[in-house]
C-alpha cells in the first residue's frame, strides 16, 4: 500500500498581487467552469494508483480557491473521493483569502468534508496590506476567521509575511501580538521574495519601495520564531510553526518525500521516480490536459532531494526512514557533505538524526548547494 496526496490548483484571482509570481489568472472568470470540467476529467483519465494505496492529504491551493463558487469545489472533491480511496482522517485544507470568504461558502467546504482552512492574512497593517495591493483589511480577516471558527472550522492556518517595504520590527511584533492572541492552530511566516517578473520588482528597482535590510529581515524572524515559542507554537519548519500535533500533513509529507498528484494548471505530481507536470497555460490545459514529463530521476538525484527538502525540517533528517526508502545508510551516501555541514556548524547530530543549528536555519541555501 502506497500513501500518497493531492494537490488540486485553483488558478482565478480577482485581482493579481503585486509580488505573485505563481500560476494565476484575473479576470478569466468566463474560464471557470471549463477549467473545472477539465480537473475532473483529469480525475476521470488518472490510473496513478490502485485502490490499495490511500490518499492521506489533499490540498487545494491558487490563484485564491475562494474566489470560485464553492459548488465547484464539492464537484472536484466528490469526484476524488469516487475515484480514490481517501482515508477517513485526511486532512483536506483549501486556501482562502478573506475578501472572498463567505458563510454560504465555508459551509459547503465544511459540509464536502474539508477540515482545515488556510488564510492568507499576510499583515496585521492595512497600510502595509495596501502597499501588497491586498483587496482585504485586517477588519475584514478578523470577521471572516470568527466566521470560520462559528461554523465549525477547528483547524486554521493563517499565512503572514516579513520584510515588506516599509515593513519595522514593531510592526512585526504587532501582527505576532495579534494573531497569538486568536490562537490559530497553525501560523506560516515566509520572507518576501521578489521575482522579476512581477509589478514589486520594477517598483522597487526604480526606488519606489525600499525593502528591509538583510540584517532587520533576520531580526524580524528571530523575532517571530521567539514569539511564537514562547507562546506555545512549535517550529516544525524553517518557516512554519504549529501547536501541538497540528503540523500540516500535506507539507510534511511532501518534506518527506512521498508522492503526490497534482490536478490543473500547472500542477506538479511526483509518483515512481518521476516528476511531471501538467502544461501552465489555462487555456491549453483546457483543451488538452497536457502532461509534461520533467525528469526521471536517478537513485542518487532521488536521495539528494531527500535531503534538500529534509533540511527545511527542524526537528532534521530520519536516517531510518532513509534506509527504508533507499536501502542504504545516509551517513556513508553522504559522508564528506555531512561532515562539511557539522564542522562549519550548520548541523548537529543526535540519535542518528541530522539536526538543523540556528546558523543552519540561516544558511539553509547553502546546505542545500551540498546536496545539487
Amino acid at each position: 500500500m502506497r500513501e500518497y496526496s493531492i494537490y488540486i490548483h485553483i488558478p482565478f484571482c480577482v485581482s493579481k498581487c503585486i509580488y505573485c509570481d505563481f500560476n494565476s489568472y484575473a479576470n478569466k472568470e468566463d474560464k471557470i467552469c471549463e477549467y473545472i470540467k477539465s480537473i475532473i476529467n483529469q480525475i476521470h483519465n488518472d490510473n496513478t494508483f490502485s485502490k490499495d494505496d490511500i490518499c492521506k492529504t489533499i490540498y487545494i491551493g491558487g490563484g485564491t480557491p475562494s474566489y470560485i463558487n464553492s459548488k465547484y469545489i464539492v464537484q472536484i472533491l466528490k469526484c476524488i473521493y469516487g475515484k480514490y480511496r481517501v482515508d477517513k482522517n485526511a486532512e483536506i485544507t483549501i486556501e482562502q483569502n478573506p475578501c472572498s470568504m463567505t458563510k454560504d461558502k465555508l459551509k459547503d467546504y465544511y459540509d464536502i468534508g474539508i477540515n482545515r482552512l488556510s488564510m492568507g492574512l499576510q499583515s496585521t497593517n492595512n497600510d502595509l496590506l495596501k502597499i501588497l495591493a491586498r483587496k482585504h483589511t485586517y477588519e475584514e480577516f478578523l470577521y471572516k476567521y470568527e466566521l470560520a471558527r462559528s461554523i465549525g472550522f477547528n483547524n486554521i492556518n493563517v499565512d503572514l509575511m516579513l520584510a515588506l517595504p516599509n515593513q519595522t520590527l514593531e510592526n512585526v511584533k504587532k501582527d505576532i501580538q495579534k494573531i497569538i492572541h486568536l490562537q490559530p492552530e497553525h501560523i506560516s511566516c515566509y520572507s518576501l521574495i521578489i521575482y522579476e517578473n512581477t509589478p514589486m520588482y520594477s517598483l522597487i528597482k526604480n526606488k519606489r519601495y525600499v525593502l528591509p535590510s538583510d540584517d532587520v529581515e533576520r531580526k524580524m524572524y528571530y523575532l517571530v520564531t521567539n514569539m511564537l515559542r514562547d507562546n506555545g507554537y512549535n517550529q516544525y519548519e524553517i518557516s512554519n510553526f504549529s501547536k501541538k500535533n497540528m503540523e500540516s500533513k500535506h507539507n510534511l509529507m511532501c518534506w518527506n518525500q512521498y508522492e503526490y498528484i497534482g490536478l490543473g494548471a500547472g500542477a506538479h505530481s511526483f509518483v515512481d521516480g518521476v516528476r511531471f507536470q501538467n502544461v501552465d497555460d489555462l487555456e491549453q490545459y483546457i483543451d488538452s490536459n497536457k502532461v509534461i514529463i520533467l525528469e526521471k530521476m536517478n537513485n542518487l538525484e532521488l536521495m539528494n532531494e531527500f535531503m534538500i527538502l529534509g533540511m527545511r525540517l527542524i526537528n532534521g533528517i530520519n536516517s531510518a526512514r532513509f534506509k527504508q526508502i533507499y536501502n542504504q545508510d545516509m551517513f556513508e551516501v553522504f559522508n564528506s557533505q555531512i561532515s562539511f555541514l557539522k564542522n562549519e556548524g550548520f548541523i548537529d547530530i543526535a540519535n542518528n538524526q541530522i539536526i538543523l543549528t540556528t546558523k543552519g536555519i540561516d544558511y539553509n541555501n547553502v546546505i542545500c548547494q551540498q546536496f545539487i
